[in-house]
């Protein structure tokens, strides 16, 4: 009888607060990538994309899952249950699928309030709506109080691909540019500012919106993407570094293209946050050709009018993120160690 192997890492390494928290930390994609990919590695999984993409039949399919431990269940600019809807429509848009249908699971703590539920179950269905989905299938649990943190949500999403490209870090080559579809760091922020009572000037709303309309008006344009993903945990530093070091390519950002509202920017330093880092709901990047970047922003822009060319895509230092300050300094990006904002989706 074949002995059961040793497990890969000593998990003395990975605090149990890193394990709860997830994201895009090196911690975790060490975890995700010695413990999950050694046991569950397949083609389809080793693309370390947003979603699966595999044929069946005639046609192309998207496949992903994601699930949702905000705190707290109900934000400035939404709520766990658009977040769940966005966020899964999202992967798939990121896959370059057509959204279709949608599952989803409820994990309820004893004593969550009937009212606090139905608010968050009419926010799924007005964000499914929106983003032309259908929640088709589902589960409910209920755990004893104290056990649950009132709402836990999963939800898996299938979408169609239309196209036969290969949307994906690997597609990504030298003289791509970037493009960003919006400013950065509202979802985090928000998240925080809430948690912690905090007041600001300015309201500071979650960018929580579906990503399938911009996707879609750049491949019905027929554009070649190579690569898209939106900036969840992690923010645009740790997608930046995950493409970079996929593809084995230097991707260069400019900061002073980079938007960041001011409200941000000051929320984020009076709670020491580089907005880079910051979790985003409602925003992607697209890698494209240098030919093809004036009519993919033109594209987004339908949508998302600011969006605007961010960084390009060279060959060396392969691996390797860096950007360009406010005076002209350049320094590297890499991913944290941890997570900046814990339980922000």
């Amino acid at each position: 009888m074949p002995l059961t192997p040793s497990c890969p890492i000593p998990l003395s390494d990975y605090p149990t607060v890193q394990l709860a928290h997830g994201g895009g930390g090196k911690l975790m994609q060490q975890l995700i990538g010695k413990m999950f990919r050694s046991v569950f590695g397949n083609e389809l999984l080793d693309a370390e994309h947003d979603g699966a993409v595999f044929p069946m039949d005639s046609a192309r399919m998207a496949f992903t899952t994601d699930s949702y431990v905000v705190h707290p269940l109900i934000f400035p600019g939404g709520d766990i249950g658009s977040l769940a809807v966005n966020g899964t429509v999202n992967d798939l848009a990121m896959c370059g699928a057509r959204p279709l249908y949608l599952s989803c699971g409820f994990i309820l703590e004893e004593g969550l309030p009937m009212e606090t539920l139905w608010q968050i179950v009419q926010s799924m269905g007005a964000a499914a709506e929106q983003a032309g989905v259908k929640i088709v299938t589902g589960d409910t649990k209920v755990v004893d109080k104290g056990k649950g943190d009132g709402l836990f949500i999963n939800t898996a999403g299938v979408g169609r691909v239309d196209h036969d490209l290969d949307i994906s870090p690997a597609s990504v080559v030298p003289g791509d540019v970037i493009l960003l579809n919006g400013d950065l760091g509202r979802h985090g922020t928000a998240i925080m500012a809430s948690r912690e009572g905090l007041e600001f000037e300015t309201s500071i709303e979650s960018d929580c919106a579906p990503l399938h309309e911009p996707v879609h008006a750049m491949l019905e344009a027929g554009l070649p993407l190579h690569c898209l993903r939106d900036l969840t945990r992690g923010g645009l530093t740790s997608a930046l570094v995950e493409i970079a070091e996929t593809a084995a390519v230097h991707i260069h950002v400019d900061k002073n293209d980079v938007p960041v509202r001011e409200e941000v920017r000051g929320a984020c330093e009076l709670l020491g946050l580089d907005p880079f880092y910051v979790a985003n709901e409602g925003r992607m990047i697209a890698v494209v050709a240098e030919t093809d970047a004036d009519q993919a922003l033109e594209c987004m822009r339908k949508t998302q009018p600011d969006a605007r060319r961010i960084g390009a895509v060279s060959k060396d230092p392969a691996g390797r993120v860096t950007v360009s300050s406010e005076i002209g300094a350049t320094r590297i990006l890499d991913m944290l160690s941890g997570e900046q904002l814990p339980r922000i989706c």
